[in-house]
Parts: C-alpha cells; structure tokens; sequence
C-alpha cells in the first residue's frame, strides 16, 4: 500500500522531474485595459508585435511590429528584444541579449505586461554553479525535504557583486548551495535548516554587503515546489530594504475593500488588481472569467468600490434565480397584474441598483430571451418592467463573470454572441490557485485566523506536515474550497495545532485498499527473493499491530495507543494512512 508521504512526493515529481521538459507554459497577457491567456508551445519561437504575421499579435501603440522573440529550447525559455523602439524588459531591467525565463517572472514589451508560468520547472543543463543546476540541486532536496519530512530555506539575494556571491559560499555550509542567474542574483540554497536557523545563518553571512537586499522562504511552511519557493524568495527579496532580509509574509499584499480584504502575492494576481483599479476608473462592461471559487466576486467588488459610483453593489446568481418569467420580474420589475401572483407593481434590480453596480455571476446561464433583454439594456441604458409599455432609464455599471468557455457556449446556441461582445469589453482572466501556490499559505493561515476569531477560540497554528497537504493538494474548488477545509480544521483539532488528520481526508490521498497478503508460491523460487526493504517489513508489522490493538479494546483508539505504546496524535494519524 503507498503510503500518504510516498505520495505526496509523487505529487512533487511533477514539479521536479528532470525530464518532463516544460510542461504546460502560457503568458499572462495584460494590454492596457484586457488580459488574456497565450499558451506556449513545447518548441519554437513566438515572434511579438503589432504586425499581422507575428505570432503573438499585441495592438498597444508602445509595441513595434516585430518588438520581442520568445524562444523554446530543451525546455528553457529566453526572450530577447528585436531593435523595438521602447525596449523590451524582465523584472524591470533591460533587455538586449536572449535571456532566461522563470516561472512568475514579468517581461513588458513597450508598455504590455507578459507574466510567466510554467506548470511544471524547466530544469535542464548539469551545471552546479549557473541556475539551471543550481534548480537541479533545489528540486532534488525538495523532494528529498518532503519525504523524509526535513526542512529548507531558499534564499534571493540582490545587490551583491560576482565577488561577493563567492564570498557568501564560503561563509556558508559545505551542504549549502550557491548559485547566480542571469540577473547577477544570489540563489541560496541550505538544506536541513528551519526558518531560525536560515535567518540567523544569513545575517552573518551578508554582514559584510551593507547593500545587499535579501529574501527567504522555507519548506514546507512558504511551498514545496521549485518554482513557487523561488519566486517567494524573489518576491520577498524585491521588496526588503537595503541591508534586510524579507519573507513572504511580510510581503503580502491586503487590499482593503470597504469591509472586505483581499490577499494577493502571486505577481499576476497583484497586476491583475492593478488592471481592475484601472478598469474601474471607466464605465466599460468588465467580463471576468475564472475556474468556480477563484475570487470572481471579490474582483468584480473592487471594480465596483474603485469607481466613483455611489450606488449599491448588488451581485446576481444567474443560475440560481429560477424560471425565466422570474428571472425578467427581478432584474426588470413587473407591474401589477403582469402576471398571476403580481398582485403590486416591484422594482427590479436594475432600479434598485441605480448610481451603483450590478455583477452578473454565472452570466452563461441567463435564458436566452433574457440575454436578449440584458443586451438591449447594455446598449440604451433603458429597460421596460414586465406588463409596461414605456421604458425607464437606469444608470448602472455592468459586470459579470463565468467559469464556462463562453465562446464555446456561442457555438452550442446557449449564449447571445453580440452581448458577449458587449460584456467582454474589458475580459479579465483570474488564475486558479494551483496557479499560485505562492499564496495559499497566507490564503490558510489567513483563513485560519478568521475562523477563530469568529469561534471565539485562540490563535492556532498549521504544522509543517499539514501545510505540506496543502500546498500539494489539487485545489478544484480553489480559494473556496481552502476557505472551507481551515474552517472544517478549526473545528475538528483537539488544540491550537492543525495536524493532517485534522484536514478533509481528500487532502491525505491515501488509498483505502487494504494490504495485500503474500501467498506461498507453490513452485520454488530464489531465496533472495524474500528480502524486502527493512523499513516496508517495519510498516507491515506496525500495521498489524495497531489492528490488532485496536480489535483488543474494542476499538477504543487511546486504549489501543496505550498497549503498543505509541503517542496517541501519532496513534490517529497512523490509522488514517493504514485505513484502520
């Protein structure tokens, strides 16, 4: 049976794995006032511009026809500038050579914003010293950190010269490795050490560079893969002050939305909210477009709350109001007698929303007929209640969001395409959160920290082996479905720590089967064949044990833990793994 550990490095492997290549690779694309999505290929080159035949075509005025080439080789991504009139950057500094590209790195071409992913590391090249080996070396102790439930720190460190990177690899463990990227950045990596420990160990060690500024993140507490823990540290490093060392935590950005908050520290994330604070200036139709959970609301109420609107924010589940005829009385209002039941005259939300916003959630399941009556209102600002012959003015700001490929559902007959066209003319695209993993353990802790309050129950801490469940879960549910599993641990810990049983069970992946019993083979066989690794026999008669235990008290798991001996908490996670 695979235990939960073996399987949660499994997970990793996709982040690690040496020869899986790229992987899936795309740009966030943010041009003036829209976002979208380009896809990279495997191979190849991707010419950027304005002019026709350019495979990425960008129709900001700042971009030349032919401003940038991003290339694909072995699964390592460089961009390089193509004598365009505003240059070409990454990370803010100047490019004029190919040069490599990391996951969450942001490259502007003129003014038109390019941020990176990649959905598995681009680790190639043997190298120790350069960053292709120097990933190499992170990847495999990740891996090795997470099985063996270990720690490492990574370290980002800017402002310090090729000499003084020499330096810090003396000062530092033979265990430790350091390495420089095309930037001139320091790229530390210590193994077998804690969030103290690292601290500690790099302030000695930048002692001597007054000028050098420094960002750490640990595993499993900040991530678990390559490219997220790197770009926490990189991230972090950006925003210390000179001589000081930053951790994502502290670098975190909390938008405050009248009384909401929203956490953002995944460099798209943070663009994209800068876009929406720019889109809100406008009276444009924003259409936002998300996986279900990933945030839609909370950005649709930034447009709204960043605007010099006054009115209401009134948010519409589209697919939860019911028949058409009442999806028309509560979005236009009906007169008396409109129809049986309408026994007054009502308002509809429209009305109700005058000087404000209304926010169309899961806009792709409005009737079409209604579609055609929501256009119409785009397009004159009118509208007309059910049973009324004359048309009534409103001023409201449409926005709306799905989860659905709206284009597809054009091509099925399920949605009008002109009010797509109508909505879409701002589109803005949220990245899942498995896209930014980066965040959810501030999302958690975060979360946590609310349900406790809420619970009147003190401050509780994730330990590092339940933050790796986290940070290694799939997330189809994105920031809801996290909201909704600190929630459910805050209730179920025994006390202040959240433990991994303590989580949703889904989270764990442990396989229910039970364990397979060896039959004696009827023919003979090699006698070497019976040897087994030492620590698969110790699982298997520990097993037996606890279930045996376990049948002895009658179930009763503090009494069983007392006959063998073992700590109760880890009495109770064991029989999770085990599916005792």
């Amino acid at each position: 049976m695979t235990s939960s550990v073996e399987r949660t490095a499994s997970r990793l492997a996709r982040f690690g794995d040496d020869n899986a290549g790229l992987g899936f690779a795309y740009l966030l694309v943010v041009d003036n006032d829209t976002s979208s999505i380009f896809d990279l290929p495997r191979s190849g080159s991707v010419v950027i511009g304005r002019a026709p035949e350019v495979e990425l075509r960008v129709q900001h005025a700042s971009v030349s026809r032919r401003h940038a080439t991003i290339r694909i080789d072995d699964g390592v991504v460089r961009i390089a500038d193509l004598g365009s009139h505003n240059g070409t950057r990454v990370n803010g500094e100047s490019v004029s050579n190919a040069r490599m590209l990391a996951s969450g790195d942001v490259a502007t071409v003129g003014d038109v914003v390019l941020v990176v992913h990649f959905s598995t590391p681009a680790v190639v090249a043997r190298s120790t010293y350069p960053e292709a080996g120097w990933r190499r070396r992170l990847a495999e102790e990740l891996v090795r950190a997470i099985t063996f439930h270990r720690s490492l720190a990574v370290a980002v460190i800017h402002g310090a010269s090729a000499a003084q990177i020499a330096e810090l690899a003396g000062a530092l463990r033979l265990i430790d490795v350091v390495g420089a990227n095309e930037d001139g950045l320091a790229l530390v990596l210590m193994p077998e050490v804690n969030r103290d420990q690292a601290r500690d160990m790099l302030s000695r060690a930048l002692a001597d560079i007054p000028t050098a500024r420094a960002g750490l993140a640990v595993c499993p507490a900040d991530a678990c893969d390559a490219d997220t823990i790197l770009l926490a540290a990189r991230t972090a490093a950006r925003s210390a002050a000179p001589g000081q060392l930053a951790e994502p935590a502290e670098t975190a950005t909390r938008i405050e939305l009248g009384d909401r908050t929203v956490l953002v520290a995944d460099p798209a994330m943070v663009r994209l909210f800068a876009l929406l604070e720019r889109l809100a200036a406008s009276e444009l139709p924003v259409l936002i477009s998300g996986e279900t959970g990933v945030g839609k609301e909370n950005a649709a109420y930034a447009v709204h709350h960043w605007s010099k609107r006054t009115g209401p924010f009134i948010p519409v589940n589209c697919a939860a109001i019911g028949p058409d005829s009442l999806v028309d009385s509560e979005l236009f209002g009906h007169e008396k007698g409109a129809f049986t039941g309408a026994t007054q005259a009502k308002a509809g939300l429209f009305e109700a929303a005058t000087g404000g916003t209304v926010f169309f959630d899961e806009v792709d399941a409005l009737p079409l007929a209604t579609q055609a009556k929501l256009l119409r209102a785009l397009e004159v600002k009118k509208i007309a209640r059910l049973g009324e012959s004359r048309d009534r003015p409103i001023d409201v700001r449409f926005v709306a969001a799905t989860n659905r490929r709206l284009d597809a559902e054009i091509a099925a007959g399920k949605f009008r395409q002109d009010l797509y066209f109508r909505l879409s003319a701002a589109p803005v695209v949220l990245p899942p959160l498995r896209d930014r993993r980066c965040e959810i353990p501030l999302l958690a802790r975060a979360f946590l920290a609310e349900a406790c309050t809420r619970a009147g129950r003190p401050p509780m801490t994730i330990t590092p082996a339940a933050m790796q469940l986290l940070l290694t879960y799939g997330w189809e549910g994105n920031v809801r479905e996290l909201k909704s599993a600190m929630e459910l641990a805050m209730v179920t810990a025994p006390d202040d720590r959240i433990e991994p049983t303590d989580l949703p069970a889904k989270l764990s992946d442990v396989d229910p089967s039970p364990a397979v019993v060896a039959e004696v083979p009827a023919d003979p066989v090699d006698p070497r064949a019976s040897f087994r690794p030492l620590a698969d026999e110790l699982r298997d008669l520990e097993k037996r044990r606890m279930a045996e235990a376990l049948a002895a008290s009658d179930g009763v798991r503090t009494r069983a833990a007392a006959l063998i001996g073992m700590p109760i908490r880890t009495f109770t996670l064991k029989v999770k793994q085990y599916a005792l």
